[in-house]
């Protein structure tokens, strides 16, 4: 039985157990956690194994978030608001929305990210700041038994990168507050009732500009008082940072090693820094594209 099957085997099960009626489960996002549409009870169900998630803390701030009017994706109001574990996973389980046509506007994605900055200015929790991250990709690139496959050249260029960015960013002392951490468009649901956050694990302090470097460019248009200065720093060190996953042993993303490719060879090219949405496009495009000989 694969991982995937004892993940959906837990959700459904756990979903039994609350008299939620579940004989299906629909794989509707499959990452660092396994994201699930569990029928006929139309339940959404975040799976992932226990220690490898932060699922206590993502309940908590989803709770405290909807509190104070940020637009975040609900729990399942018929379960209580915590973390189930069956056969060493932890299960959450959140409202299931239609998705709805056509996807969220630019601007009222940019709208619907200003409220959820300004609801987390209100909520006091404890949150590692951005540069936890890019520790976690600087770790990566320095270990070759964790990337490999990433030549010596890459490798100091990619670690120098890196470390560059974080100084820059650091000394410009923007003000700091509570971050989604990747509201990116994959973390963004489409519903009858507005753009709604998901994946809220990565929540983190730090610059407005870092949550902006992660959407595309015409949310960005709409955001207000932008220091672009300090977002194209930021984009250009996410662009850094998700090479560096891209190379880790065992990354799971599809065609990886191509986007950190793509990322590396950006990175080396230089401004303007491009949208991760942007890049994801153009090497889909080249994915589906017939070869020329």
């Amino acid at each position: 039985m694969t991982d995937v099957t004892r993940a959906i085997s837990a959700a459904i099960s756990v979903a039994a157990s609350l008299d939620l009626p579940a004989d299906d489960a629909i794989v509707v996002h499959n990452s660092n956690k396994l994201a699930l549409r569990l029928t006929p009870c139309d339940v959404f169900a975040r799976v992932a194994f226990v220690g490898q998630e932060v699922a206590q803390f993502e309940v908590q701030l989803a709770q405290r978030l909807a509190e104070v009017g940020c637009p975040v994706c609900p729990l399942e109001p018929r379960t209580g608001p915590r973390v189930y574990t069956r056969d060493d996973f932890a299960v959450t389980l959140w409202t299931y929305f239609e998705p709805v046509t056509p996807h969220t506007s630019p601007v009222d994605y940019a709208t619907a990210l200003e409220q959820l900055h300004a609801g987390m200015r209100k909520v006091d929790v404890p949150s590692p700041r951005f540069t936890d991250r890019i520790t976690e990709a600087e770790e990566i690139v320095a270990d070759p038994d964790r990337s490999p496959e990433l030549a010596d050249a890459d490798r100091v260029f990619l670690g120098g990168r890196l470390a560059s960015l974080r100084r820059a960013i650091d000394e410009r002392g923007a003000v700091e507050q509570l971050l989604h951490g990747e509201p990116h468009p994959g973390n963004v649901l489409s519903t009858k009732n507005g753009p709604l956050f998901i994946d809220l694990e990565t929540c983190c302090r730090g610059p407005v500009e870092f949550d902006l470097a992660h959407v595309p460019e015409a949310v960005c248009e709409h955001y207000p008082s932008v220091d672009q200065g300090l977002l194209d720093e930021c984009r250009q060190l996410v662009i850094a940072m998700v090479a560096a996953w891209r190379w880790e042993l065992g990354d799971q993303f599809p065609n990886g090693r191509r986007f950190g490719e793509e990322l590396l060879r950006l990175l080396r090219e230089g401004p303007p820094w491009p949208t991760l949405d942007t890049v994801t496009r153009r090497l889909d495009g080249l994915e589906k594209s017939p070869q020329v000989t």
